[in-house]
């Protein structure tokens, strides 16, 4: 007894003392409150290990701060929720695209999702969906910003995107004689659902299906639809029942509509739904996510980025008439989400899409919720990002002036933090 007495009594000697709390105080002028859609004057927000502890405006019981706290006093400016782009690709290149892709080692692509994850937190998107990367690159960026080794934002990961055989998730750019089973390939409803387990088993977060034909895929129809809705029950029932979210690549009005019958959470792109599926949309409460921005770049740039004339015709076809669609989506009233298709244009860019939704019938507090509140409702972590609100992480943007005022602001924002870490101040 004394002898396991004295080990206890070395033990708790050797035992190094409780690390203090780390605490950072955030003022501005204003704070966009997504929660309650209203400014808060005089914001003081407490951010404790990570984690916001207290928030206060004008007229409030002013916390008790900590001795040796940080502080961040930003007269002047305006804060915001660390931003949330629910459609990125990091480890792709709008820069390089097309045949011009097979130019590059199959390395290059994770070395360079380093870079545009740091372009991405840096433009104050500090949560991101990584809707679809070859060989769960995307898990790794995820595993190294998570371990703190590289700079990014949080990154909610897919892995490989789920398609049919020669549909817009297959490889469809080689010749026969080079053919080769994608590993995002699934060929029928048992196929789906052991892919599902097959991806999860490797580290996907959430799961992306191409319910229809693309932009950038060849010999397809941009509407098409190429998965079956049987094939996507099947998908979104082992999905959801591993505790996953399923977004659908949908252009076609019969694939989005098959898609949110199917069950899917988030439909990207939405293109070309009718009056009749946006009202299905908005019954059933499915999310849309559409990149109403890259239009602009994709036609700017033309076929200087390596893009396929093919490509660029089907583009020129839907790029209208998918802003018309996300009017008639907000009117109907459809909950909608920020996504960008962010490696269709330049990463980093992503604030640009604001103006284009506030263009296209958002109000400025409507846009920033979809960037924000209602991404993180989509990604079911509310209790940790997307709002300026106690026991969520510290990620907070700021930019001069007033978003609500003046959308453009979220282009060129001058202060992130993620998790109580500035990591850009300028």
């Amino acid at each position: 007894m004394k002898i396991l007495f004295g080990l206890a009594l070395a033990g708790m000697a050797l035992a190094a003392p409780a690390a203090a709390a780390e605490t950072m105080v955030v003022t501005a002028d204003r704070m966009v409150d997504v929660l309650a859609g209203r400014v808060v004057d005089e914001p003081v927000v407490v951010i404790t290990d990570g984690r916001i502890v207290s928030v206060v405006g004008r007229g409030g019981a002013r916390p008790v701060i900590p001795a040796g706290a940080t502080r961040l006093d930003l007269p002047g400016k305006t804060l915001l929720p660390g931003l949330i782009d629910m459609h990125v690709h990091l480890t792709s290149l709008a820069e390089i695209g097309g045949y011009r892709t097979f130019q590059q080692t199959d390395s290059f692509w994770s070395a360079v999702g380093v870079a545009n994850a740091a372009k991405t937190l840096r433009a104050g998107f500090t949560t991101v969906r990584n809707v679809g990367a070859d060989g769960f690159q995307d898990v790794g960026l995820r595993q190294a910003v998570d371990g703190g080794w590289i700079a990014g934002p949080r990154i909610v990961t897919a892995g490989y995107a789920i398609g049919a055989t020669g549909g817009h998730c297959d490889n469809n750019m080689l010749p026969p004689s080079l053919d080769r089973v994608e590993n995002s390939v699934v060929n029928g409803p048992a196929d789906g659902r052991a892919k599902v387990r097959w991806l999860h088993k490797y580290g996907a977060q959430m799961i992306k299906i191409c319910a229809t034909g693309g932009v950038f895929s060849l010999g397809d129809s941009v509407g098409g639809q190429q998965l079956s809705r049987e094939e996507m029950q099947a998908i979104v029932e082992e999905a959801h029942m591993l505790g996953l979210k399923v977004a659908a690549h949908a252009h076609g009005d019969e694939g989005i509509r098959d898609a949110i019958l199917a069950g899917v959470d988030t439909i990207e792109h939405c293109s070309l739904a009718s009056d009749a599926t946006i009202a299905l949309a908005a019954q059933r409460h499915t999310w849309f996510d559409m990149d109403i921005y890259n239009d602009d770049y994709i036609l700017a740039t033309g076929t200087a980025n390596g893009t396929e004339q093919e490509s660029l015709d089907k583009e020129k076809m839907i790029g209208l008439k998918q802003r018309q669609t996300f009017q008639r989506a907000v009117r109907a009233g459809v909950p909608m989400l920020f996504g960008t298709d962010a490696g269709v244009y330049p990463h980093g860019d992503n604030g640009r899409q604001f103006a284009k939704m506030v263009e296209w019938g958002m109000s400025p507090m409507e846009a920033i919720r979809a960037a924000t509140r209602n991404a993180a409702q989509a990604l079911g972590r509310e209790g940790d990002v997307g709002a300026i609100a106690v026991g969520r992480w510290g990620d907070i943007v700021a930019v001069d002036g007033d978003p609500l005022a003046d959308i453009r602001e979220l282009e060129d924002v001058d202060v992130v933090i993620k998790g109580g870490v500035v990591v850009r101040n300028d």
